[in-house]
């Protein structure tokens, strides 16, 4: 396993807490450098995906928070969800300027 593997890993693990643990100091800062990190590693072949997925967790939480009326467990789930689309979110900057990068490079 990776440094890459790893990172995301915590990244993903980071994000789950905060949204299930309002209590996190500074958890939207951790979920952003965490987020931008992990997409640093992203592999090439996997960019497509990640970007997909930023989309679709923006959308699923913007929606208006339709898992909120889920009883006892919606609104853990809409917050993890909202995490979790932070942290993709930081990590498709990251992947769009790698690859902003990797075309302009000569």
């Amino acid at each position: 396993m990776g440094v890459g593997k790893i990172i995301q890993l915590v990244a993903v693990l980071v994000a789950v807490v905060a949204g299930l643990w309002s209590g996190l100091p500074e958890a939207g800062l951790i979920i952003a450098v965490l987020g931008a990190v992990a997409g640093w590693f992203v592999a090439a072949e996997d960019r497509q995906r990640v970007l997909i997925a930023a989309i679709a967790l923006s959308a699923a939480v913007g929606v208006g928070g339709g898992l909120g009326a889920i009883p006892a467990v919606g609104e853990h789930i809409s917050n993890v969800m909202g995490s979790l689309g932070s942290l993709y979110a930081a990590g498709s900057v990251t992947i769009i300027l790698v690859a902003i990068y990797e075309k302009l490079k000569p």
